[in-house]
């Protein structure tokens, strides 16, 4: 559960998650939340129509073979997409907090090789790891929230006035935002449920995992605007890492190094599971064998879309919180995935 919660917010701790709901961002996070589980059960619910097959195959079944496989190419194209986006996140990340002189192109490039790499191992080593990881990212979570106390650095008072601008702009930046962006995002798991060794813990671990994750954001904003105040984190690429730069101990200097190791963590995770869907969704689609031959290639294309997609950072954290979760998370995460379940729905109901 824990690896899964951690795939769901990793890129999302790195923006100003939510901010335009004011000081009142972490309260349309929590709401978000109940809107991914909905958007998850969708999924849950095809993979209880068709559990022993990937959703690029049970796609055509539903819609019929050519529509269906053009569907699904389609959605191979989005998580390599998606990858890039995620890869383009954290090499300006590392580009903000320790390689200034370092081109974009070079610390995206080392990283999308060590993806490449792990992903030629299997799911399996990959899931594991990220069962070790999680332990060291929580460790590194509750011990940064410590110094963050210690620092007397958290003004309470910044959270209000509470529901200053009404319940609507909470609502609004909840259902149009946060919930495609990170929790829509779950969806990538959906290419991973047919390879369960106990599918029957599926639905209960995909909604806790998403609680958690909504948890976890929350706390960390709401930390966030406490001690950079809701101006400083819309005005932050990154808040999380102003926070912890605002640490002042004396003796504890550089900090921001071990934020830059987790969020490097978590951002290989969330990579590699859009990487390894778009992989066992081509090798499905086109019947190739090994699917782990794909992996460099795959990681080449991501790594090239990771650069091209935008040319400055504003610009791509413009077309990531403004753009892309109503013109592509909202469709192929939501609206499509509903649509072919009415449709799984009427014919399973007349196989009957």
């Amino acid at each position: 559960m824990e690896s899964n919660c951690n795939s769901i917010t990793r890129s999302a701790l790195l923006v100003p998650l939510a901010i335009d709901a004011k000081q009142d961002a972490w309260i349309s996070i929590l709401l978000a939340t109940i809107g991914g589980v909905f958007i998850f059960l969708i999924y849950h619910r095809l993979y209880l129509y068709y559990p022993n097959i990937l959703p690029t195959t049970y796609v055509q079944k539903i819609i019929g073979t050519f529509f269906g496989r053009i569907v699904a190419f389609i959605y191979i194209i989005f998580f390599l997409y998606l990858a890039s986006r995620v890869l383009r996140d954290f090499g300006e990340m590392l580009a903000v907090v320790g390689y200034r002189e370092t081109p974009l192109s070079v610390n995206n490039l080392l990283l999308i090789l060590v993806v490449a790499y792990s992903l030629r191992k299997g799911i399996e080593v990959l899931a594991r790891s990220g069962e070790i990881f999680s332990v060291l990212i929580y460790f590194l979570a509750i011990s940064g929230f410590i110094l963050v106390m210690s620092s007397n650095l958290i003004e309470l008072d910044k959270l209000r006035p509470f529901l200053e601008y009404g319940f609507f702009p909470i609502l609004k930046v909840s259902f149009t935002q946060v919930i495609f962006f990170p929790f829509g995002e779950i969806f990538a798991f959906s290419m991973v449920l047919p390879y369960l060794n106990n599918s029957k813990k599926a639905r209960i671990t995909g909604i806790l995992a998403l609680g958690l994750a909504g948890i976890n954001l929350a706390i960390v904003m709401a930390v966030n605007i406490t001690v950079l105040g809701v101006d400083g984190v819309s005005r932050s690429l990154f808040p999380l890492l102003s926070t912890i730069q605002t640490i002042n101990l004396g003796f504890l200097e550089r900090l921001d190094i071990f934020f830059m190791l987790a969020l490097v963590i978590l951002g290989f995770f969330k990579i590699s599971i859009y990487v390894y869907a778009a992989l066992i969704g081509t090798a499905d689609l086109f019947k190739i064998e090994k699917p782990s031959q794909l992996a460099f290639p795959f990681g080449f294309v991501v790594w090239f879309f990771s650069i091209a997609i935008a040319s400055k950072v504003t610009e791509h954290m413009e077309e990531g919180l403004d753009i892309v979760p109503l013109y592509l998370q909202l469709p192929f995460q939501v609206i499509f995935p509903l649509f072919i379940l009415m449709i799984a729905f009427f014919k399973n109901k007349n196989a009957k």
